[in-house]
């Protein structure tokens, strides 16, 4: 039954808002006269209005914070014992907008008769298919607020990441453009205004002061065809990293390069053995939870040297063997792996793979935002103090400080 949001007035003139459920707008109408409510308007929440899908091109995603909000109550209540379409009507007046739309659209159908997995498959962009599968693994075990607590977990170290990632990036970046900006209004404006100046007082100019010039005449002379090369440059590079082959080289050379090697090593085992044994302690077959590590981890590397020797893994029940000849893998990791599936006590071994180093990638990622701003301050400074000396340098030059 589809939901309608109104707007009323009560017989003592009090304004009343809110939700409610009906087969139609006017047969919600009657329902709020029979409330004692005048209805002034009344709208069906799940429904888009026409022309909203212009509106969606620049909707905002649903945020992760908004995911594990949901996430996190949907799992107590359920564990509260308040059964899921009860719980998904409580948690409606939650949230607001998108979210709020999908969840109403989620629960009409659940009503219905539908399964909670099936709708939330509906909405790729918002669920995960991690999500979706973890939920219809719950809902077959009848273990789905188990499932639910678990996907909490996961979604907020998800979001303590992205945090970190950003955090570390954002001054480095903000360092980058300063410094841009800075040398560019240095080399097209001081440059060539002292450059000229020292001309006319007839000064001869040093080889770095005239390096730079030359430098300064050439920005002047072609910044627009600058401009156009650095865009088309930009844009190509975009479209060859969407590409599968491009994806493909980008992360072989991510995994080849000192400096990104670790980091590009370490997200690519976090990311499968986290997922992959997050998927298989809840009771997801190995082929299917197979299937859905290669949608999740980013390293194409990985991804296709296990897609390629998939069929064998799922024949033979073993991991182990294969993922130590993709060459990402330490050692370590293979051999708790091993020892996992020894036991029979593969997806608690792949956790136990994945938090370990998690903490190891988390306590180098901090180490590294220590430092990086020191040494971005250090790099900035060379490059202006560089440009500044090359342009205040024959100003000195010839100059007696002796008479001083």
């Amino acid at each position: 039954m589809p939901l309608f949001q109104y707007d009323s007035f009560s017989r003592r003139g009090k304004r009343v808002k809110g939700t409610i459920d009906a087969v139609s707008s006017e047969a919600a109408k009657t329902l709020l006269r029979g409330q004692g409510l005048m209805p002034v308007t009344v709208v069906e929440v799940g429904v888009e209005k026409k022309g909203s899908w212009f509106k969606a091109l620049f909707q905002h995603p649903v945020d992760i914070k908004t995911k594990v909000v949901f996430t996190k109550q949907l799992a107590v209540l359920l564990k509260s014992g308040v059964p899921l379409l009860q719980a998904l009507e409580l948690l409606i007046e939650q949230f607001e907008k998108r979210f709020r739309r999908i969840l109403i659209n989620v629960k009409d159908c659940v009503k219905s008769g539908e399964s909670f997995a099936s709708q939330l498959e509906k909405y790729p962009k918002v669920f995960s298919n991690v999500y979706v599968q973890l939920v219809r693994a719950g809902e077959a075990s009848g273990k789905l607020y188990m499932i639910l607590d678990r996907l909490t977990g996961y979604l907020e170290k998800e979001e303590e990441t992205r945090k970190k990632i950003k955090k570390a990036m954002s001054y480095p970046i903000f360092m980058i453009t300063f410094s841009v900006i800075i040398v560019i209004v240095l080399l097209t404006v001081l440059v060539p205004k002292m450059a000229g100046m020292l001309k006319k007082m007839g000064k001869d100019l040093p080889e770095l002061t005239i390096f730079l010039t030359k430098i300064s005449d050439f920005l002047l002379a072609h910044y627009f065809p600058i401009t156009i090369v650095l865009l088309v440059f930009a844009l190509s590079f975009a479209y060859w990293k969407s590409t599968e082959a491009g994806r493909y080289k980008l992360d072989k050379l991510f995994l080849w390069f000192p400096l990104t090697a670790y980091f590009s090593r370490m997200k690519a085992v976090v990311q499968f053995s986290k997922t992959l044994g997050m998927l298989l302690e809840s009771g997801v077959n190995l082929s299917e939870a197979l299937e859905i590590v290669s949608n999740v981890v980013d390293n194409t590397v990985l991804v296709t040297k296990l897609e390629g020797a998939k069929d064998k893994i799922i024949k033979e029940g073993k991991i182990s063997r294969y993922l130590e000849e993709t060459g990402i893998f330490p050692k370590i990791a293979i051999y708790m792996i091993k020892t996992g599936e020894q036991s029979g006590k593969l997806d608690q071994m792949l956790l136990h793979v994945g938090d370990d180093y998690d903490e190891q990638l988390k306590d180098l990622t901090d180490s590294l935002i220590a430092k990086i701003g020191p040494i971005m301050t250090i790099v900035v400074g060379l490059i202006i103090g560089f440009i500044v000396v090359a342009v205040f340098l024959p100003m000195f030059s010839g100059f007696d400080f002796k008479s001083f």
